[in-house]
C-alpha cells in the first residue's frame, strides 16, 4: 500500500513480518492485575507516545487508535499493533525493519509496565515477493533467525511448506517462567502464575495472492471531495462485505484507504457476548478470557503483486451445528474462510491455524483438531466460491456484498485445490498450515 499522496513507483511488498511478544500467561497474570488505572493494566498503561518512538524504529507511524475492554488496536502506516494487558503484537509489511523494534519493545516493558521477562515469543512471515528489497535483518531468514537467537536461549525456527513455493516461517521460544531464557541483562522478575483460560490461544491467518480484477478494482477507487481516508474506507468496507464478516453488533471497525491504492482495517469483536461463547464460560473460575478479539486486513491491489492477508484471533470451532449464516451470529471456521475468500478471490493462499495444545480435544470422530481445521479449509474452499460478475453499465462500487444486487449480476464459481497440507505439534500449540490454488473459473 502507499501512503497518501504517495504515487506507487516500485513493486510493493505485501507480505507481512508477524511478531507476538508475551510477557505473561495472561492478562490476569501480570504485576498490577489487581491494580488497574482507568481499566488499564500492564502494557495498556504505557502512553501511546511511547509505542510511536518504537515504531519510529521499525520506519511506521500511527494512523488511528481504537481501544476496547482488552486490547488497543493501532492502524499503523504498514499493517497493525496490537496492545493486550500481558502481549504485544506488532504486523508490517513492505521494507518495514520489524525486528529492530524488539529490542526497544522490551525495554518499554521492562521499565514501563514492570514486566522484563518475556514468557513466549512467535515471529512468522509468508515467503517474501520481493526478498531483495527487504532491509536489515530481514534480507534473509538466517539473518532473522540469527537477530532471535541473540536475544533468546530458548528459540527454534521453522520452514513450513514448499521451499520452492509458498511458504511459511516460524519462529518461536517455548513458554517460559524464566527470566534467564532472554539472553538480555534485563532485571530478573518473580514470574507470575498461570491463570487459567477458559478458551485456547487461537491465531488463523489468510494469506491471499494473484486477486482477481474484480476484487482489485474497489482498492484503487479515487476519493470524492467530501471523503476522508477512514470515512472512504468504512463505506468501502460496507460495499463490498468486510462489515459482514462478523455480526456488526459486535464489531468495532477502523479502517483507512491509502492513495492512489491499498486499504487497511482493523476491528475489535466481543465474541464473548455471542451465546455460542457465552454459554461455555465457567464463571466460578478466574479466567483471563473475557471474550474480546480481533480481526485484521491489509491489501496492496497492484497487478503483478496484489496480495491480501486477513488475520483474527477470535477461537472459532471448525464448523457449528446451528446456522452461521445469521449476521448476529460469530461464524465458524468453514464460514470464516468462505467469507474472507470471497471478498477477494485470490489464484493462490495460504492458511495458517496456531492453537495452544493444552487440553485440546479431538472431536466426535476421532479427528484432532487439526484434522478438522484441515476439513473446515478444503469444505470452504473445494466446493465452488460464489462470486458474482456485474455489468460494466450498473459499476462495481457502492453496492451491499450481502444485500441485494443488480438483477443483471451473474454468479459464477471459483473452485480451489489443495497444494499443500501440514499438521505440526510444537508441544504447547498446534498448527494447520494448507495451501491453495484456483483451478477453474466458470
Amino acid at each position: 500500500m502507499a501512503e497518501a499522496g504517495e504515487t506507487v513507483s516500485a513493486p510493493f511488498e505485501g507480505p507481512e513480518k508477524l511478531l507476538e511478544i508475551w510477557f505473561a500467561s495472561s492478562a490476569a497474570a501480570v504485576p498490577d492485575a489487581s491494580s488497574p488505572e482507568d481499566g488499564r493494566t500492564g502494557l495498556r498503561k504505557v502512553p501511546s507516545a511511547i509505542w510511536e518512538e518504537m515504531l519510529a524504529i521499525v520506519k511506521c507511524q500511527v494512523l488511528s487508535v481504537v481501544s476496547g475492554a482488552e486490547i488497543d488496536a493501532y492502524l499503523l502506516s504498514e499493517s497493525s499493533l496490537f496492545v493486550s494487558p500481558h502481549r504485544i503484537i506488532l504486523k508490517t509489511c513492505g521494507t518495514t525493519l520489524n525486528l529492530l523494534g524488539l529490542p526497544r519493545i522490551l525495554d518499554i516493558a521492562a521499565n514501563r509496565a514492570n514486566m522484563p521477562s518475556v514468557y513466549q515469543c512467535f515471529y512468522s512471515r509468508k515467503s517474501f515477493m520481493f526478498p531483495e528489497r527487504q532491509l536489515g535483518p530481514h534480507r534473509d531468514w538466517q539473518q532473522e533467525v540469527q537477530f532471535l537467537d541473540n536475544l533468546f536461549r530458548n528459540g527454534a525456527a521453522y520452514n513450513v511448506g514448499k521451499v520452492n513455493g509458498d511458504h511459511w516461517l516460524l519462529y518461536m521460544t517455548t513458554p517460559c517462567e524464566d527470566a534467564g531464557a532472554l539472553r538480555t541483562s534485563l532485571p530478573s522478575l518473580v514470574s507470575p502464575p498461570l491463570i487459567e483460560n477458559v478458551f485456547p490461544d487461537y491465531t488463523i491467518e489468510i494469506l491471499m495472492s494473484d486477486l482477481s480484477p474484480l476484487a482489485r478494482e474497489p482498492f484503487s477507487s479515487t476519493f470524492s471531495s467530501s471523503e476522508t481516508p477512514s470515512s472512504h474506507a468504512l463505506s468501502l468496507s460496507r460495499s463490498i462485505g468486510i462489515t459482514d464478516i462478523f455480526p456488526p453488533h459486535l464489531t468495532t471497525l477502523d479502517a483507512y484507504s491509502f492513495s492512489p491504492c491499498g486499504y487497511s482495517s482493523n476491528a475489535l469483536i466481543k465474541w464473548g457476548e455471542d451465546p455460542f461463547f457465552s454459554s461455555s464460560l465457567d464463571t466460578t473460575k478466574e479466567a483471563s478470557a473475557v471474550g474480546e478479539g480481533y480481526y485484521t486486513i491489509h491489501v496492496t491491489p497492484e497487478e503483478g503483486w496484489s496480495y491480501a492477508s486477513f488475520e483474527c484471533n477470535v477461537p472459532l470451532p471448525p464448523t457449528r451445528t446451528s446456522s452461521t449464516s445469521n449476521a448476529h451470529v460469530i461464524p465458524d471456521l468453514q464460514t470464516l474462510v468462505h467469507r474472507v475468500v470471497s471478498i477477494f478471490q485470490p489464484g493462490r493462499l495460504s492458511l495458517t491455524l496456531f492453537i495452544s495444545s493444552e487440553d485440546n480435544e479431538s472431536d466426535e470422530s476421532g479427528k484432532s483438531p487439526m484434522e478438522a481445521a484441515q476439513r473446515a479449509f478444503r469444505a470452504a474452499l473445494c466446493a465452488p466460491v460464489m462470486e458474482e460478475i456485474r455489468s460494466q453499465a450498473n459499476g462495481t462500487n457502492g453496492e451491499s456484498f450481502s444485500g441485494s444486487r443488480s438483477s443483471s449480476a451473474v454468479k459464477v464459481g471459483r473452485r480451489y485445490r489443495r497444494t499443500d497440507k501440514i499438521n505440526y505439534e510444537f508441544g504447547a500449540y498446534d498448527l494447520a498450515f494448507a495451501s491453495f490454488e484456483l483451478y477453474d473459473h466458470k
